[in-house]
């Protein structure tokens, strides 16, 4: 009301300058908010390191995800959603084997930085953000989530059996990615 009033009234600068600092703080939000996901998708691949590119995958591909044109297109392809989604059930069953290595040793804490950095990158390419920002939220993201993964896992598999442990942060992982890839 305020800002009709001043504009009915000639005062049209102070509207417009009101307006312009509205939308840059729209702007500011926008911005982290795009960041903040881009941290999420990598903690999710920090908790399974293929289960975080298997979703934004299908985002792309049903097309919740706009990568057309960005360098980053081929992930939503039906062959890139076939592998990746074939690969994140591989992982999911094989993260039950007790010979699988842990998350935070440097191999598969690397390949957690690797896919949360693609994830990061894609989601903020499908909002037309910064490739390299979303790259590097998502990768710290990714070691975020192997360290505070394997922290909260080893403090719960005092308590409870191993297997239901994983399934309950399967089923996190899963569902956090959801969240994140459908804003």
């Amino acid at each position: 009301m305020e800002r009709l009033d001043l504009f009915l009234n000639g005062h049209s600068s102070a509207v417009a300058q009101s307006l312009f600092s509205t939308e840059t703080r729209i702007e500011s939000i926008s911005l982290n908010y795009v960041f903040v996901l881009a941290l999420g998708i990598g903690i999710v691949a920090g908790l399974r390191s293929l289960t975080a590119p298997a979703v934004v995958a299908w985002g792309a591909h049903l097309s919740w995800l706009n990568l057309h044109g960005s360098p980053l297109a081929f992930i939503g392809s039906t062959p890139a959603v076939a592998i990746l989604s074939v690969l994140a059930i591989g992982e999911l069953i094989a993260d039950k084997l007790p010979m699988i290595p842990k998350r935070t040793a440097p191999a598969p804490l690397m390949a957690r930085v690797v896919t949360g950095g693609l994830c990061g990158a894609c989601l903020c390419a499908a909002m037309g953000k910064s490739l390299l920002a979303g790259t590097l939220l998502g990768g710290i993201g990714g070691i975020v989530g192997a360290f505070l993964g394997y922290g909260i896992r080893r403090r719960l598999d005092l308590h409870i059996k191993d297997l239901v442990v994983a399934a309950c942060e399967d089923l996190v992982a899963v569902g956090l990615a959801l969240f994140l890839v459908s804003r």
